[in-house]
Order: C-alpha cells, then sequence, then structure tokens
C-alpha cells in the first residue's frame, strides 16, 4: 500500500465500493451531500464518486466541517499501518499524539521529544494529514469520550476531564460537532442498543448465540450499560476519576494469528507483572497518571480487553500501548503478500497468515528484559526479572489474579547494588550502563525514537552486540524490518527450509523481504517447537 493513499482518487473510488474492511483507516470518505464521513467498508449504498471527498485522518474530515457516520462510527477504525511502519518525522509524531503527549505536553512537548521546532511539526502534519497537531489531539479526544459515554456511568464532568478536556463546555461542544448527538444522547443510543442487544440474546436459541457472546443477563440500569463494570465516581467536576473496569473490543486487520503473539507473551512473562490466567493475558501497566491492569483474549473478529485503571485520564495511551503491543494496526495482507514471493517462505505463511510481532507496552523495561535474556534461557530471563521485580517494582493490588507488582523504573534499578545480581560480572555491567543512561535520560526509547539513532546509541553500550540491539528495535522501538540473523533459532530454521543459514548469506537473501525482515522472524520462528509458538491451553 502507498503512502497518501486517499490522494489517489480512483483506487478510493475502486475501496469505497467494494467495502473491503483493510482499507479502513488508510482514509476516510466525506460524504459532500450529506456532510458526514464514512471509513470505506461503511455498509451503506457508497455515494455517487463526484459527491465523495476523501481524507487521511478523522481530524481532517472534522476540520473540514464533516462529522462520524453513526452506522460505521468511522473513528473507531484501526489505525493506519504507516505510523507504525515508518520512522519519519510524521510517523513518529503520530505515535506520539497516540500516546497522549499533546494533552500532557502540549504542541511544543510533542517538538520537543521530536527535536523539531513547532511551526515544523505543524507544517509536515498539514502537509501529509491535513490537520495539526492539535486537531489530531482533538480527534482522539472525541474518540475517547464517546467510548466513556457510552460504555461507563460517569458523570458527564468526568467523562470531559477522563478524555482530556479543558472545559466541559470544550466537550460538550467538541461531541456535538463531531457526532451530530449531545454526550447524553450518545449514551442513551449506546444503551438502546446495549438493551436490543441483550433481548435478543435471551430470546435466540442456545446454538444461535455468536462465538464468545456473553450469558443472557437480566437488563442492569440505563446508567450502567451492560458488559461494563465502574467503580464509584468521583465528585463531579473532578480532574482524577476515581478507578473503573472497562470492557472494550480492540479491532484489527484480518487475518491474525494469535498463536505466537500470545504465545510469546505468555511463555516469557515475568511473574508478579505478568500472566496467563483462563485463556487471558494479563500484565500490569505503568501509565503517565497512575497505574492500570489489562486482560488481553483473542477473538474471532477482535482481541476482548478488560481494562482497570487508578485514574481514567490513562484510557487513551492504556488502549494505544496495548494496541501497539499486540501489532494490532498491522497490515498482514501487505506483509504476507510481500513474504510469499519467496518460495521457501510462502509454505509457512499460508499454513498461519497474519502472524504479528509481540511488541510491548515499555520500551525501557524491554531492554531491560533484553539484557537479562543475553545467553541464557527463557526460563532464567523470567526468574532474573522477577527477583528484580519482587526487589524494586512498585507495589499493586489484583484481586482478580497473582499480578503484585508494576516492572521497576529505570531510576529503581540505577540503585541497584551490582553484587546483588545473580548473573555473570560483563553483563552486570551492560545492565547498570543500560539503565544508567536510561534514568537520565542519556538514552531515549520510546515511540518517539529515531530507530537508527537508538540502535547506534545502544550498539555504543559495553555488551550489546547486534543480536540484542535488533531484537530490541524489532519488540520494543517497533521497527518492522529489524532482523536477526545471528539467532540461533532463525538459523536453524533456515537451514531446514534450504535457506543460507550463515549471517550474511541470510542477510542477503532477506534482502527481498524487505521492509517486512521482522515478520519473517516470526515465521522462521514458528517452525520450532518452543512454548512461544503456541498459544496456551
Amino acid at each position: 500500500m502507498l503512502n497518501g493513499m486517499y490522494t489517489d482518487r480512483e483506487r478510493c473510488v475502486r475501496a469505497v465500493r467494494s467495502k473491503d474492511a483493510r482499507f479502513d483507516g488508510w482514509f476516510f470518505t466525506a460524504v459532500l451531500t450529506t456532510g458526514i464521513y464514512c471509513r470505506p467498508s461503511c455498509p451503506v449504498v457508497a455515494p455517487k464518486p463526484e459527491n465523495m471527498v476523501f481524507h487521511a485522518s478523522a481530524a481532517a474530515c472534522q476540520q473540514a466541517g464533516f462529522r462520524a457516520c453513526k452506522r460505521c462510527r468511522p473513528d473507531t477504525s484501526p489505525g493506519s499501518p504507516e505510523w507504525n511502519r515508518r520512522a519519519d518525522l510524521v510517523a513518529r509524531a503520530m505515535r506520539l499524539i497516540a500516546d497522549g503527549v499533546v494533552d500532557r505536553e502540549g504542541v511544543p512537548g510533542l517538538a520537543g521529544r521530536l527535536g523539531y521546532s513547532t511551526r515544523q511539526v505543524e507544517r509536515q502534519l498539514l502537509a501529509e494529514l491535513g490537520a495539526g497537531p492539535l486537531a489530531l489531539a482533538r480527534a482522539q479526544r472525541a474518540q475517547t469520550a464517546r467510548l466513556l459515554v457510552e460504555s461507563t456511568p460517569l458523570p458527564m464532568a468526568d467523562v470531559a476531564f477522563a478524555a482530556g478536556f479543558a472545559s466541559v463546555r470544550t466537550f460538550n461542544d467538541t461531541v456535538r460537532e463531531v457526532f451530530a448527538l449531545s454526550p447524553t444522547e450518545l449514551r442513551a443510543r449506546a444503551s438502546k442498543r446495549n438493551d436490543a442487544t441483550a433481548g435478543a440474546l435471551r430470546t435466540a436459541p442456545a446454538h444461535t448465540l455468536p462465538p464468545h457472546a456473553p450469558p443472557p443477563h437480566t437488563p442492569t440500569p440505563r446508567t450502567q450499560p451492560p458488559g461494563t463494570t465502574a467503580t464509584p465516581a468521583a465528585s463531579v467536576g473532578t480532574s482524577t476519576p476515581a478507578p473503573a473496569t472497562l470492557h472494550l473490543r480492540l479491532p484489527f486487520r484480518a487475518p491474525l494469528s494469535p498463536d505466537n503473539l500470545f504465545g510469546h507473551l505468555a511463555a516469557t512473562a515475568v511473574p508478579g507483572v505478568e500472566e496467563w490466567r483462563d485463556g487471558t493475558y494479563r500484565r500490569t501497566l505503568r501509565l503517565p497518571y497512575g497505574h492500570g491492569i489489562v486482560g488481553l483474549a483473542p477473538r474471532p473478529d477482535h482481541i476482548a480487553c478488560r481494562l482497570t485503571l487508578s485514574d481514567l485520564r490513562d484510557l487513551t495511551v492504556a488502549i494505544s500501548r496495548c494496541r501497539r503491543m499486540l501489532d494490532l494496526d498491522a497490515d498482514p495482507v501487505a506483509v504476507d503478500d510481500q513474504l510469499r514471493t519467496d518460495p521457501l517462505l510462502a509454505p509457512l505463511v499460508d499454513k498461519a497468515p497474519g502472524r504479528r510481532v509481540p511488541r510491548t507496552v515499555d520500551e525501557a523495561e524491554f531492554a531491560v528484559r533484553a539484557v537479562l535474556g543475553q545467553q541464557v534461557s527463557t526460563a532464567a530471563a523470567r526468574t532474573h526479572a522477577a527477583r528484580l521485580v519482587s526487589a524494586h517494582g512498585d507495589a499493586v493490588d489484583d484481586p482478580e489474579g497473582g499480578l503484585t507488582h508494576l516492572f521497576p523504573t529505570p531510576e529503581a534499578l540505577a540503585g541497584v547494588d551490582p553484587g546483588s545480581l545473580a548473573m555473570p560480572r560483563t553483563r552486570r555491567t551492560t545492565f547498570i550502563s543500560l539503565v544508567e543512561q536510561l534514568a537520565d535520560d542519556r538514552l531515549k526509547l520510546g515511540v518517539e525514537s529515531d530507530w537508527e539513532e537508538a540502535r547506534a546509541r545502544l550498539l555504543a553500550l559495553p555488551g550489546f552486540g547486534p543480536w540484542t540491539v535488533d531484537v530490541i528495535a524489532m519488540r520494543a522501538l517497533g521497527d518492522p524490518d529489524a532482523f536477526l540473523p545471528t539467532d540461533l533459532g532463525v538459523r536453524r530454521a533456515a537451514q531446514q527450509l534450504g535457506l543460507p543459514s550463515t549471517p550474511a548469506a541470510l542477510t542477503a537473501r532477506a534482502a527481498a523481504w524487505r521492509p517486512w525482515r521482522a515478520y519473517a522472524v516470526q515465521y522462521l520462528w514458528a517452525t520450532d517447537s518452543h512454548p512461544i509458538n503456541f498459544l496456551p491451553a
């Protein structure tokens, strides 16, 4: 898929007429005769081509005066895969906006993290997306507000502040402008929709219930939408709403193979921070305003997400980080089509299409865990990490499972006595060098990182070789082209398939897999019987 698809009018019209959900998030269709904007797969009859205008973002549609379609709900589309594939200024800015930086630090904070002036950032975003950082952040706030309005009983004032709005008036005006409904009307529509769904489930024969449908139940009061629980909210108008538990559906582009994705997360889970329980991957989250616990379970057409937050202002950030960890904005068709061009990889792709790269919710955490895993087994790496968590992590309460701590911050780990680390002296030096540089910001690993600059800084640290640097680039920084030609599992798979097995020769062969070599690694790893490749029972 080409960058800037929305500028190719003919392709966009064909995509709208085909109603192919693969294109959702790539562009948005604004309809001149109705004043609404839709996702390409909107189920309504496609408008005439002369009445269609295409935009790169929901924010650009809103700036042009269009409101969201109530039928296809375009703001719930998967995000554009462009922002995870690229490492240029616009892509890094979009990842930061999704992480809530504009809401917390403003446009100057966004520009400062990127190392550019505010004018440069605004100019490039406007040129590519038709909207500046404030408009993009506003569109994201509107989406978060609707989610809270429809799925929690929170008072509207608390919803406004939790979604990042500075005032209730701005919240009301934005919701009306974007959705053509007041917040109260949005909640009423959601309640009617939920009541209708619950009624259908109660009256349907058991064999007609859809997979993973909740059991029939008595309708809850309209202030408490079905399927959602929330603790009592703080007093109206406070800026720190009380903790709440939300049940969400995270969309993705099909196909998605959950085996290696959840298998990897479960097999490498750090006790106290992560666990696999009752078919769900659960872990603690360190967030800007507090902490959270998330449970993620694969379903045929979405990821079921149960999210408990100590502060609802972290909702947008938590969702963004979970989506990033599970690589849900990827375009698996584009990836798999490229990898199938190699006749030796094609059978692996056909066997389980849609493999994702398991990533992380915390880049610094993953870098530390990568060092702990150098030249040891998965079990040993988990043991090392669990000791650090128990000694230096912040305790959390998890009444529903066995999670006990947040993973320690670099600042906490920088004070660790090297002699207390049960590892060789050279690895202790590597560990201390890494956490000290992370703690004092000499090394920055985050969604805003320039991938090549981060690689160079990591390689300059003692004990960091190509394998460690590239596994961090692949799973923490999100580089889809990171490659591990020296990895034992990759080399063993290459030899079994008849691919070159020496690092240099394999790297040369893998040039044809670019820019998706990180996904090729997942397919190569999947030839092994290691637990990371299997969905836990």
